[in-house]
């Protein structure tokens, strides 16, 4: 064997596990790097999440009046997390002008969870909706100022270290004795987790002082049918109009409340993302036109001609 051989067989070996351990240094970058807590549009319909693109460092989505839409968030973290919501600038679950100390949902750890509307009791919500300016749910209520916007707040939970609790000695060896002989009965601390089951999404308090009732907004009527005599003009009008959220149908969703203490008064994490119809982010320079020009192509742009059968090009031989 030569130097040279005895010289390369290390260096390779030397080479492999370097890039072995780089690999594990980006994996580990990338996850230290992953949001703590995801927020996803999802558009109700096909259940996909909508497409985000960002633009100068803001995220955007595209939706279409009319279509329903729900919000999953999805819990990273090894703990429970508070996650005060809003849509418009308004608070999802009491209708307040949002704020960080208002009440919100409460995610197990990994857990996710989709809301789907603007909550109306423990057992119902009323849908999220894709609507013109106008109909949406912030401009009804005299707040059209931040009509366009999906925010959340996300705060860790302040957990108690437990004390060092003295045990009776008697006490001691008959739990000794039941682990041993595998009895089936539940250790203390499993018993207290079942006797509390933890809810898929819970309300939770925000901390003391409590927080202001919620306003006593009355629901908004519900628009009347477009009249026949509507002009093609004020329809054309209401169809350019920015997109917000409505107050839709009333739907089954079940929560129920829960206690959590914030471990700050201020949110570990944020995330917003804006929304508007894919026209009116074209125009805006959010989405880059398509190489047709700022129209996207039809599927169906005509009805059958009736023919049946696909016409031979003009000119063809």
């Amino acid at each position: 064997m030569t130097s040279a051989d005895f010289a390369g067989t290390p260096l390779r070996r030397r080479t492999v596990l370097a890039t072995a351990i780089a690999m594990i240094g980006l994996t580990a970058a990338a996850s230290a790097f992953a949001d703590p807590v995801d927020l996803t549009v999802v558009d109700r319909e096909t259940g996909q999440p909508l497409r985000v693109w960002r633009h100068h460092g803001r995220l955007f989505v595209a939706g279409e009046p009319g279509a329903r839409y729900s919000l999953r968030v999805t819990n990273h973290t090894d703990g429970r997390v508070l996650v005060v919501m809003s849509v418009d600038g308004v608070n999802i679950l009491t209708g307040e002008t949002a704020g960080y100390d208002q009440r919100g949902y409460v995610f197990r750890p990994h857990e996710s969870y989709d809301v789907s509307g603007w909550r109306k009791s423990n057992t119902e919500v009323a849908a999220f909706t894709f609507a013109p300016f106008s109909d949406s749910y912030a401009a009804r209520t005299g707040r059209p100022s931040d009509v366009g916007v999906i925010g959340m707040a996300v705060f860790k939970e302040q957990v108690a270290i437990p004390a060092p609790m003295a045990m009776a000695p008697a006490i001691q060896p008959d739990w000794r004795d039941q682990a041993d002989r595998g009895s089936s009965a539940p250790a203390p601390a499993d018993a207290a987790r079942r006797a509390i089951p933890a809810p898929s999404a819970a309300l939770a308090a925000p901390p003391a002082p409590p927080p202001p009732p919620p306003l006593n907004i009355p629901p908004a009527p519900r628009a009347a049918p477009a009249s026949r005599a509507m002009t093609s003009s004020l329809l054309a009008e209401r169809q350019d109009e920015k997109l917000g959220t409505a107050h839709g149908a009333r739907e089954w969703s079940v929560v129920n409340l829960t206690a959590f203490e914030r471990a700050t008064s201020y949110p570990q994490f944020t995330r917003q993302i804006e929304y508007d119809t894919y026209d009116h982010l074209v125009a805006s320079g959010v989405i880059a036109p398509t190489r047709y020009g700022e129209n996207r192509p039809r599927p169906f742009p005509s009805d059958p001609d009736g023919a049946g059968f696909v016409p031979d090009p003009p000119n063809e031989p």
